[in-house]
Order: structure tokens, then sequence, then C-alpha cells
């Protein structure tokens, strides 16, 4: 006999997802309502629009009026094949595309409109009316993964863990092989050199040059299986962020040059001498396990993953449907020194970190502000 309580969803607004803008300067929310637009730090209110009806993916194109926006929740505003670009200076709809699946993420430039299905990933001039440009098949990609910025755009391969990378300019592709098991996250660098990835293993993540695709560092989160929420580079693209459903986030620092683990250099690399070896002499002796040589984080900090999900359990984000468990530990770089995690749910929690330096160099990290979003 199940004697809990269900949760009692009508009373104040309910957050379905939440993502950042380019320059993680604000950052839109879809709810069970509508949606909302915050200022990032500090986290105040700019935008509410309250349709009576749900939204479950809302994401912005830089600080401009226009949102793309989809149906979600147990009342959507659209089905949920559709995709709205809305233009919120006119209160109204400026392009609609529709799909015969539904749209589980979308991505946005000046000039490119992109939808993430299933398995596929559809691109669009952003003009009105909308000019298809290019259709790629993906492996399965219920999480909406891809990444755009003005000169590539990358997302899932037809096999699972292959990344396929995409040129803008002359629709040139390339297919990188950066995982055994399904993609869980990815990320560009902000200048768009750099390209993260993690599985669904969790352990590491992996750095790729998007110039010619070489593997340029691994990084190791932990030993034991993780879900990563999230992965996000600084602005000055010499740093990484991590965060995962064991409740922390991690930082490390980028190599700054190309790399190999297993050099035969005789000159230690930069990976090799890093601050953030956690085993430091046993790293360098030959022949034991790997997981002593990786590099490690040099900082981490303990967020709230709040309501709706636990600490190593299995966790799915709704990805605008109107099941799964709410959204949690999205980052955003404010500058090299300031990070925030967001989390959707009924809480909608803002949370703001700070990297400072501590004895002999080291980073630490350490929360610097919190607060519930939504009320």
């Amino acid at each position: 006999m199940n004697t809990r309580q269900s949760i009692d969803e009508s009373i104040g607004p309910y957050s379905l997802s939440v993502t950042f803008n380019h320059d993680n300067s604000c950052f839109s929310v879809g709810l069970d309502t509508g949606f909302c637009v915050y200022n990032a730090n500090p986290c105040e209110l700019k935008v509410l629009r309250d349709f009576n009806a749900g939204i479950g993916v809302a994401e912005m194109l830089g600080q401009s009026n226009y949102l793309a926006i989809v149906g979600g929740g147990k009342n959507p505003k659209f089905p949920q094949n559709k995709l709205v670009i809305w233009d919120d200076a006119k209160q109204k709809a400026a392009i609609t595309l529709e799909f015969r699946t539904s749209v589980l993420g979308v991505r946005l430039s000046k000039s490119k409109i992109v939808a993430v299905l299933l398995n596929s990933v559809h691109v669009f001039a952003f003009s009105n009316p909308p000019k298809k440009l290019s259709v790629f098949e993906t492996s399965d990609n219920p999480l909406g993964l891809a990444c755009l910025d003005q000169k590539v755009l990358a997302f899932p391969g037809r096999s699972p863990g292959q990344v396929q990378m995409i040129e803008l300019e002359t629709g040139n592709i390339s297919i990188i092989p950066a995982h055994s098991t399904p993609l869980r996250a990815m990320a560009l660098s902000p200048d768009g050199k750099l390209l993260a990835t993690a599985s669904e293993s969790g352990t590491l993540v992996r750095i790729f040059a998007t110039g010619n695709c070489t593997k340029l560092a691994e990084l190791r989160r932990g030993v034991d299986h993780a879900v990563i929420f999230s992965i996000a580079f600084s602005p000055s693209n010499t740093m990484l962020a991590v965060t995962s459903d064991k409740s922390t986030l991690h930082v490390f620092d980028l190599p700054q040059q190309p790399i190999s683990r297993r050099s035969q250099s005789p000159t230690p690399t930069s990976e090799e001498t890093a601050p953030s070896q956690k085993w430091g002499i046993l790293g360098k002796i030959p022949l034991l396990p790997r997981v002593f040589s990786d590099v490690y984080s040099v900082a981490s900090a303990h967020f709230e993953i709040g309501e709706g999900a636990t600490p190593g359990s299995a966790y799915v984000p709704p990805s605008g449907s109107s099941f799964g468990r709410p959204q949690k530990g999205l980052l955003g770089w404010c500058d090299d020194m300031t990070l925030l995690v967001l989390g959707s749910g009924r809480e909608g929690r803002w949370e703001k970190f700070a990297l400072r330096e501590g004895e002999e160099g080291r980073k630490h990290c350490v929360r610097d502000g919190w607060k519930r979003y939504l009320g």
C-alpha cells in the first residue's frame, strides 16, 4: 500500500526547465503557467509571462526579445512537436515550426535555429519564413543535447558516445569517438575552440579541440558512477566546472597546451605537473592504475539538489516533457571567479559560488549566496 501523499503542484509556480543565455547574464525559466526571465547576478526578475499553460523549454537569443519556446507540463501551451520563436516585444509568435515528434531541445544564434529531436537535429536559417538548411540523424538523444556558436554545431553522432561536429561555414562534418557509452553532457568553450563531453558513466570529462578534433585532456570527476548534470567552461577558457548527482560542484584547471597522459617525453607535461594531482608522487609511479595519474579537480563545493532528486539515484530531466524529474545543477560562469548553479522544480533554486585563492596558490570554492527565485 502506498501511503505517500502526492505532491500538490497546484499551489504556486513550478519551473519545468531553466536555461542560461549565451553569456550567462540572464536565465530563462519554463513554468507550468508560462515563462520568466531573470538577471543572473544578482538574481532579479526581468520578465514574467503568464499563459495559464505550460512551457517546457524557454531558450533566449542573447539579450534580445526573442525566445524559443516549446509546450510542456501537464497543460502545455503548445503541442510538444511545435517550436515557437516568441517575440516578447510584440507579445506574439514570430516563427512557428512543426515536427513529427517532440522537440527536446533548442539552440539559437542570430543566424540559426537548431531544433533537437530524439533521433535528429534540424537546422534552419533565422528568417521569416525560416529556411531549412540541413537535417542530421543522431543516436537516441532524450536530453536534447547540442552545442551551437557562430562557427560550430555539435551534437550526438549516429552511434552512442560519438559527437558529430559541423563547421557551419563549410558544412564539413567531423566525427569524434568521444566515449564508449551514450553522451550525458556537452559544452563549447566561449571562444568555440574547445568541446567538453561526459558520458553516462560520469567518471571522466574529455576535452577536444574543435579545429582538428584532437583529444587534449581527460579530467576525472571521480572513480564511481555519477550522473553528470552540467559542464561549463570559464569565460577565459582556462577552467571547467562540473556538477553531478553527488551534489558536488567540481572545478578543474585546463591545460594550456595539447597533452597526452601517456607521453614518453622526459620532460613532464602540464598535466603531469598540474597541482590537481590528487595522488602526488603516486601518480608518477609506472604501471599503477590510470586513476592515480588522471587530472582531478582543484576545488569543489556542495550544492543543493533539493526536491525531486536523490544523490546517487538515476536522474532524467524533463526536457520539456510532462514527465521526469526537475532539472538540477545547471552551470553558468559570471566571470572567472564566480559561478552560478541553477535548479528547477518547486523550489527554483539559485546558488552563487566564489573561487578564492588559498595557501600556496590553491583554489577554494565557497558558496557566496542563494535564493529561491520563484518566490
